[in-house]
């Protein structure tokens, strides 16, 4: 048995799409959880992501169709609605930003929580554990487009069109986004509005959040926007080559991720997160830069200087 034809003898083309599906959710995430990163602003997309949870449902509520496209807007302004109560509270009382960030997202996650209970009591059709874990792993019985003479799963098309859409707007504000992430006082010395920036930064955040949120849950979501930047962090100190590291996280998580949905027969949003974490792990042992290997190397190589100047 070959492990590593298994993927493709079970899918055949199937196997390319739930690689690639997996890279396009995973690559916009790692690009704007960089600057997440930098900014020391985890936390905000995990707050996010859990608030366009009672989003998705009060717009289903309203609107009773699974597939309407105000799903995304209700989503897309209750990741905005996070970020303003989580600013309102940090600057108009005493409380600490990660108080305030931890206070948003669990508060708004237990309210979509009970709203879904009520609506599943009325027996209405929204399956809870898609929306938590993401139908990553049904992306093949999703309606196909034909591009090409090639049957493309329709949620690929709308990923990638996500994909585009951040990396140019990366490209665009990259000069903004490098000064208002590593000095706002600079920033706002060359006539940029670090307010402004950060709003609209948060939007963009909740844009892909919101994408991202059917393939892999509100949950993984969070995984994806935090292991690649982090993993990127620990091998460079230019902004230019951790984003491009990032993104190659997103592509080694995707692939691996689907060996392991294949292998283990597990939930595939699953596995490509558990590839991201152990990506992680050996950028915290290996990085050149803050891995713990070279360190020790460093330290080892300086440690006969040392006992000769003790010496001497």
């Amino acid at each position: 048995m070959n492990y590593l034809t298994i993927p493709w003898e079970s899918f055949g083309i199937g196997a390319f799409w739930l690689m690639l599906m997996a890279f396009l959710v995973a690559l916009p995430c790692s690009q704007m959880g960089s600057f997440l990163i930098l900014r020391r602003m985890a936390l905000t997309g995990d707050a996010i992501s859990h608030s366009v949870f009672p989003g998705v449902v009060i717009a289903f509520v309203l609107i009773g169709d699974l597939a309407s496209p105000w799903l995304i807007v209700g989503a897309g302004l209750a990741g905005l609605v996070s970020t303003v109560f989580i600013e309102l509270i940090h600057r108009k009382t005493r409380v600490k930003q990660d108080a305030a960030t931890g206070i948003s997202f669990t508060a708004l996650f237990a309210l979509g929580v009970v709203l879904m209970e009520s609506m599943l009591g009325k027996n209405v059709d929204l399956d809870l554990d898609c929306v938590l874990h993401g139908r990553l792993g049904l992306l093949l019985e999703e309606a196909h487009v034909e591009i090409l003479g090639a049957q493309v799963p329709q949620p690929i098309l709308v990923m990638a069109g996500v994909s585009v859409v951040t990396i140019l707007a990366m490209v665009v504000f990259y000069r903004v986004l490098l000064l208002s992430s590593f000095d706002a006082g600079l920033a706002a010395s060359y006539g940029y509005k670090p307010v402004v920036i950060h709003y609209c930064l948060m939007f963009v955040v909740s844009f892909i959040v919101v994408a991202a949120f059917q393939a892999v849950g509100a949950i993984l979501v969070i995984a994806l926007l935090i292991l690649p930047g982090a993993a990127a962090y620990l091998c460079t100190h230019r902004l230019k080559i951790m984003l491009l590291l990032a993104g190659l996280h997103a592509l080694l998580s995707a692939v691996g991720g689907l060996y392991l949905h294949v292998w283990f027969n597990t939930d595939m949003a699953s596995a490509v997160v558990v590839c991201g974490g152990v990506l992680l792990l050996l950028t915290w042992l290996l990085g050149p830069v803050d891995g713990l290997m070279w360190k020790w190397l460093k330290e080892e190589g300086r440690q006969p200087d040392d006992d000769t100047s003790h010496s001497t």
